[in-house]
C-alpha cells in the first residue's frame, strides 16, 4: 500500500478553494444586498462631506497665514484669528530690526471691509490686505508681479477665486483694462489679478498698499498694525532669532515661528469656533449611522439562517467558523458600499468647489480613513450581529 502525501497549501489557495459562504447569502436577496450598499454608501458620503468640508474650513482660513513670506510672525496678545485680529503698536517692529540675525522687519494690515460687486452691484463682505510695496509680504507670484501698480492711489488686486458672480470682473481685467467698485462709499479701482478662494469668514480678498489701506479706516493710525513678519538673515537659525525677540519683547506681543502660527489660526477653528466641532461630531455620527444600517442588514440575515448556522454546529464547527462568515459579509459590504459612496463624494466635492469657492479635494489620506472607518462600522456591526449564533442550539431548530 502507498502512501501519497498531498502539498500542504498555503494560505492563499486554502482562500481560494474555499467556499464563500458570506457572498453566497448576501447575493441570494438581492433587494437587501442593495439597501445595504446604499445605506453604507450613504454613510460614507455623509464622512467624506463631514471630513472634506472641515478640511476645507481649515484652508480657506489659514491660506493667508500659510502664503505669508516670513519666517518670524508677531502678533497681538488678543489676538484670536486673522480677520478678528486686535492690532499691536508698530515700534515692537523697531524694536526687533536690532536683533542680530534680523534681515528685515515689515507690518501687515489686515482687516474686513464691504464693497460692492462691480457686476452684480450687490454688497459682500471681502478681506482687505495692506502691505509694504518694497517687501513682498506673500510668496504669492501674482501679488508679488503686480505690486507696482499699487502705487497710485485707491488701486487694488482682486482674488479672481472670489466667491460670487465676477467672470466679466476677471475677464476685464485680464484683458488689461481696469473696473472700478465701491468700498465704504469711495470708489476704487481694480488693476490686477491673483487667485487665492473664498473662505468662511468672508468671500475674497483684496490686497493694496498700506496709505491705501488706512484711508478706508481714519480712525486707525500708521503705528496700529495687524502682524509683523519678521525675515532672517540667509544661514540663521530661525529659532534662535526666535528666542532672542522674545527676550526683548513686552507681555502684550507674542511671536512665533511661521508653522507655529499657522497651527494656532487653525487650532482656534477647530477648537473654538463651533464651526469645527459640528463637523467632527457630524463625522461621528455618520459612523453610528452607518453601524446600525450594517447591523439591521446582518442581524437579519443572521436571523433568516439560523437553521443553517445551527446545522454547522451540529456538524462539529466552531462559534469561530460562524463568525468568519458574517465578518466576509461585512468585509463585502464595506467595499461594496465605498465605492459609490467615494463616487458621490467626488461629485460633491466638485460641486461645492464651483459654487462655493472653497478649496475642497479628495486627498489619498481622507480616503484611507473613511475606507478603514467603513471596514471597522461593518466589522463592529458582524461581531454585534453574531453574538446570537454562540447561543444557537442545533436542537431547537430540529
Amino acid at each position: 500500500m502507498t502512501l501519497i502525501l498531498q502539498p500542504r497549501k498555503n494560505l492563499w489557495q486554502a482562500l481560494q478553494d474555499r467556499t464563500p459562504l458570506g457572498w453566497l447569502q448576501l447575493k441570494k436577496n438581492k433587494p437587501r444586498l442593495l439597501v445595504a450598499v446604499t445605506g453604507i454608501g450613504f454613510a460614507d458620503l455623509l464622512m467624506f462631506a463631514q471630513l472634506g468640508i472641515q478640511a476645507a474650513l481649515f484652508d480657506s482660513n489659514t491660506m493667508l497665514n500659510r502664503g505669508m513670506d516670513a519666517d518670524i510672525i508677531i502678533r497681538s496678545a488678543q489676538y484670536r484669528d486673522l480677520n478678528l485680529a486686535d492690532t499691536l503698536p508698530r515700534r515692537r517692529l523697531y524694536q526687533i530690526k536690532d536683533v542680530p540675525g534680523v534681515q528685515s522687519a515689515e507690518p501687515l494690515y489686515i482687516s474686513r471691509v464691504v464693497w460692492r460687486n462691480p457686476q452684480t452691484r450687490r454688497r459682500t463682505q471681502l478681506t482687505l490686505v495692506g502691505q509694504s510695496l518694497d517687501y513682498p509680504a506673500f510668496t504669492f507670484d501674482e501679488i508679488n508681479q503686480n505690486l507696482d501698480k499699487l502705487e497710485q492711489a485707491d488701486t487694488f488686486l482682486f482674488d479672481r477665486l472670489s466667491r460670487g458672480e465676477y467672470a466679466e470682473v476677471v475677464a476685464k481685467v485680464a484683458a488689461g483694462q481696469s473696473t472700478r467698485s465701491e468700498i465704504q462709499r469711495r470708489t476704487i479701482k481694480v488693476v490686477g489679478l491673483f487667485s487665492l478662494g473664498a473662505s468662511f469668514a468672508t468671500d475674497g480678498t483684496l490686497v493694496t498698499s498700506p496709505e491705501n489701506f488706512l484711508r478706508f479706516f481714519p480712525e486707525r493710525s500708521p503705528g496700529q498694525i495687524t502682524l509683523g513678519l519678521i525675515k532672517v538673515n540667509r544661514g540663521v537659525d530661525p529659532k534662535q532669532v526666535l528666542a532672542e525677540i522674545k527676550a526683548i519683547l513686552p507681555p502684550d506681543t507674542i511671536a512665533s515661528t511661521k508653522q507655529q502660527y499657522v497651527d494656532y489660526e487653525q487650532a482656534y477653528w477647530q477648537r473654538t469656533t463651533p464651526i469645527g466641532i459640528v463637523f467632527t461630531f457630524g463625522t461621528v455620527m455618520a459612523f453610528v449611522v452607518g453601524t446600525v444600517i450594517v447591523f439591521q442588514i446582518l442581524s437579519t440575515d443572521v436571523n433568516d439562517h439560523m437553521s443553517e448556522y445551527a446545522t454547522f454546529k451540529a456538524m462539529g464547527y466552531r462559534d469561530r467558523y460562524l463568525l468568519l462568515i458574517v465578518l466576509e459579509q461585512s468585509v463585502i459590504l464595506a467595499s461594496l458600499g465605498f465605492i459609490p459612496g467615494l463616487a458621490l463624494a467626488l461629485g460633491q466635492y466638485a460641486l461645492i468647489r464651483n459654487l462655493g469657492a472653497l478649496p475642497i479635494s479628495m486627498t489619498f489620506a481622507r480616503l484611507a480613513l473613511v475606507f478603514s472607518l467603513t471596514v471597522v462600522m461593518c466589522v463592529v456591526s458582524g461581531i454585534i450581529a453574531t453574538k446570537k449564533l454562540q447561543s444557537a442550539d442545533p436542537a431547537d431548530n430540529f
